[in-house]
């Protein structure tokens, strides 16, 4: 079998990604705007025709450019004299306007909103592809033609993955990005060429320029460039007066190269800054930073970021800048500031420390678990001989040093794994798994390098039952998202009793982000005794356009509850009934627990009726 899938990877590849696509298209096809989608369209579209960022100035415009390249060609209309993007009455242009900009490019200007989601997701879809093959090549690296195979399968057969690799939003790009970067930064850390170093320099651009969370690749990439250079191999043939020198010499050399990288990283960001922001008014920047950062706010700091970026926007060439360290420091300020949210009966803008640590545990697939817990088992114990055997040889220095000449990519990908999660589970912004997504591949990788490495130490006796197990789990991987197409954005593993249930534990883009809209359009096609149906939908979908006069607007306070059919959003749902400050059973969906369901629409739109005896 190894040597037929050896001979014939190219055919497994097209195999792969063959399934990878199909479904990608067609959930790209047949899935309604989700919540975010509303913002980020209409900013991708305004970047390429306008050339002006006013709208989503929080997240960087590479991926907005990407999606908006092919609008471009659609005869849009995007009437820029309304309110959402003139500011007039609205708090603050990023964050009002910009949900106004969509539902009216979407809903309101004439379009076709399905031919603009189409093909707005088309660039993100592409992008995911790209992103299997790049981890097909560097698995391969590290592990051979099957370890690249292997690393592919853990990627395409993800059903959080496919569940959001064809929305427009920065997940799947920071992800791709940040794979890319790693690569091609440690790339220049083993061989310090020039032409690596601007490589490294260019990537490392990129990535600034698709989420701001990517900063956070930058202190494990820089104590990469510090540390290696104290620990690479140098000439032996010298004394150590000698040796010392030509090491201090190569730690020069790694930081100025170093430097040389973060500033072509940095022009690579001010050129693209430079293209988006180009029509767009210093008075607008302005406009920003006093929304954001109030010169009345009794903070501090507020006044500090205010002036700071006033002075650097206050310079033309400059302008650029002062847009994008605007976006960094609006991250900063949301995230500090939470997101209401519901998690295990709790409704709350306060984040838990246990919120990312269970939702993985729930939402990752159990095969991709174990392989985990396999190679962390499999990593300590490594840790543990080796540094036994290096304390009784009285080796540790030399040991320790060995590991990071010869483990490099391993405690890079690693470092900055545990440095995002970490930073993810203190942080203060609960909203979804996806958010784990940077660090996603990275994981796929370490885990096939420990898994092929484990194998190719074993004895041959037991290799055709590790090769039976290591089988079985490929197999249970591949499986799970034939069997769970089209519900991947709403997957939980078995843990919790697969996708039916999973939103009484979390919601939001974990189980129901507005994805479902058109399937309940398809229920109710299917189901013409159904004439009027009380909605109340959590997404960026339109329920008027697409139910048309089978619509009722409806929402948890609404009174009396009268007879007939209930679509409720599982997030609205569980927001309503958990949210102990703001609701009671007066004005709350509690007098759902009396009924049971009809059925689900995509496991996030519970179908409800309430007969005539029991409507009140």
């Amino acid at each position: 079998m190894e040597k037929i899938l050896k001979k014939h990877y190219k055919l497994v590849i097209l195999a792969i990604m063959t399934f990878f696509i199909t479904v990608s298209v067609l959930n790209a096809k047949n899935d309604s705007a989700t919540f975010d989608e509303v913002a980020h369209i209409p900013a991708g579209y305004s970047y390429i025709e306008k050339q002006d960022m006013r709208l989503n100035p929080e997240h960087p415009p590479l991926l907005k450019d990407l999606i908006g390249l092919p609008l471009a060609f659609l005869d849009l209309k995007f009437d820029t004299t309304q309110k959402f993007w003139t500011g007039e009455g609205f708090g603050r242009i990023w964050d009002d306007g910009q949900w106004a900009a969509g539902k009216h490019l979407l809903y309101e200007a004439g379009n076709n909103p399905d031919q603009i989601l189409f093909w707005a997701r088309m660039p993100i879809v592409i992008l995911s592809v790209i992103l299997g093959l790049f981890l097909f090549m560097w698995g391969k690296e590290i592990a051979g033609t099957l370890g690249g195979l292997f690393v592919l399968v853990l990627y395409a057969f993800d059903p959080n993955i496919l569940g959001h690799n064809h929305y427009v939003t920065t997940d799947i790009g920071i992800a791709s990005f940040l794979t890319f970067t790693f690569y091609y930064f440690l790339k220049f850390i083993k061989n310090p060429t020039w032409k690596n170093v601007i490589i490294g320099g260019f990537f490392l651009g990129l990535v600034n320029l698709v989420k701001f969370s990517s900063l956070m690749a930058y202190p494990i990439l820089g104590l990469v460039l510090l540390i290696y250079p104290l620990v690479k191999k140098v000439s032996h043939n010298e004394g150590a007066k000698e040796e010392k020198f030509l090491r201090a010499k190569l730690f020069f050399s790694y930081l100025g190269k170093g430097i040389v990288a973060f500033a072509v990283s940095m022009l690579v960001v001010w050129v693209l800054y430079f293209i988006n922001t180009y029509n767009m008014p210093k008075e607008i920047v302005d406009r920003q930073i006093n929304f954001s950062f109030p010169l009345d706010d009794p903070n501090p700091l507020s006044m500090t970021t205010n002036h700071a970026l006033s002075t650097i926007n206050s310079v033309p060439a400059f302008k650029p800048f002062a847009e994008y360290l605007l976006g960094v420091t609006m991250v900063f300020k949301r995230v500090a500031g939470g997101n209401g949210t519901y998690f295990l009966d709790n409704v709350t803008s306060k984040a838990s420390t246990i919120y990312f640590p269970v939702v993985f545990l729930i939402k990752e697939t159990i095969p991709f678990l174990a392989l985990i817990f396999f190679s962390l088992f499999l990593t300590f114990g490594q840790i543990l001989k080796a540094s036994q055997k290096a304390w009784e040889e009285k080796s540790v220095k030399k040991s320790f040093q060995k590991f990071l000449q010869t483990g490099l990519m391993q405690y890079a990908l690693f470092g900055f794994i545990i440095l995002y999660a970490y930073l993810s589970i203190t942080g203060n912004l609960n909203i979804g798994l996806r958010h784990l997504f940077p660090i996603m591949p990275l994981a796929y990788l370490l885990v096939t390098k420990k898994v092929f490495d484990f194998l190719r130490r074993k004895h041959s006796v037991t290799k055709h039952q590790l090769h039976v197990i290591l089988g079985t789990l490929i197999i249970w991987i591949i499986l799970i998202p034939v069997f769970s197409y089209p519900g991947y954005v709403s997957y939980f593993n078995e843990s919790v009793g697969g996708s039916k249930g999973g939103y009484h534990y979390v919601t939001d883009s974990n189980t129901d982000w507005g994805q479902d809209l058109k399937r309940l359009k398809n229920f109710l096609d299917q189901n013409p005794q159904i004439t009027k149906i009380n909605v109340d939908y959590f997404g960026g979908g339109n329920p008027e356009y697409y139910l048309g006069d089978k619509y009722i607007s409806g929402w948890d306070s609404k009174r009396p509850i009268e007879k007939g059919w209930y679509a409720i959003s599982a997030n609205s749902l569980q927001i309503s009934i958990f949210d102990k400050v703001n609701k009671t059973p007066e004005n709350n969906y509690a007098w759902t627990n009396k009924f049971k369901p009809v059925t689900m629409i995509g496991n996030s739109i519970l179908i409800y009726y309430v007969p005539t005896d029991q409507a009140n």
